[in-house]
């Protein structure tokens, strides 16, 4: 578990650095936690109770509509944070589903937890509020992507912030994510200049 603390510590340190006093107490509310390749994290109903740091594999989160209709909304690899945000922040019950894509290394924080340390340390609620601002902003910038620009756009704009995701996604969630169809997603493959 020490590489997977010494990995969230760096990610933890980019947001908002923490006093040694305060990386020591949101240290110690997190577990290491393994999952097999397409295990369930999370599914729609369910409360989110855990706040994960991904140390190994891939995931997503992903909606069924009313008519099976999927929608895959978020990847998360290492190293990031994932879950649910919206049903563990609010502890209410998730729209969405978590699963995992390969096998999966996580460390993981309860929500009482992280709820009394957000409570009772100003800088662990400053550096959480601004992971969830960052996290807002590039919700937002996608939206932005889904509704203004066409498929090839998308395509483009996901390869350059995320240049690696071809070998790490299989390609028809990224062509879900993306709003195209598989078949245009793998024209795209072999038109776009990588």
């Amino acid at each position: 578990m020490d590489k997977e603390l010494q990995q969230l510590k760096q990610l933890v340190n980019g947001i908002h650095q923490l006093s040694d006093e305060d990386w020591e107490a949101f240290a110690a509310v997190w577990s290491r936690h393994v999952a097999k390749r397409k295990e369930p994290l999370t599914m729609a109903g369910e409360v989110e109770h855990y706040l994960y740091f991904v140390a190994g594999g891939v995931q997503r989160v992903y909606y069924f509509d009313d008519q099976d209709r999927e929608a895959t909304l978020v990847f998360t690899y290492s190293p990031s944070f994932g879950g649910v945000l919206d049903s563990f922040m609010l502890q209410q019950p998730s729209r969405y589903y978590y699963e995992t894509l390969t096998p999966s290394v996580f460390l993981r924080a309860p929500f009482p937890e992280l709820q009394r340390l957000m409570q009772t340390r100003p800088a662990i609620e400053s550096m959480i509020r601004e992971g969830l601002s960052h996290s807002m902003s590039g919700l937002l910038a996608r939206l932005v992507e889904l509704q203004c620009y066409t498929s090839e756009e998308r395509f483009r704009k996901l390869l350059q912030r995320s240049p690696h995701i071809l070998q790490l996604v299989p390609h028809k969630y990224l062509a879900n994510y993306l709003g195209i169809d598989p078949t245009n997603f793998s024209k795209l493959l072999n038109k776009v200049r990588i």
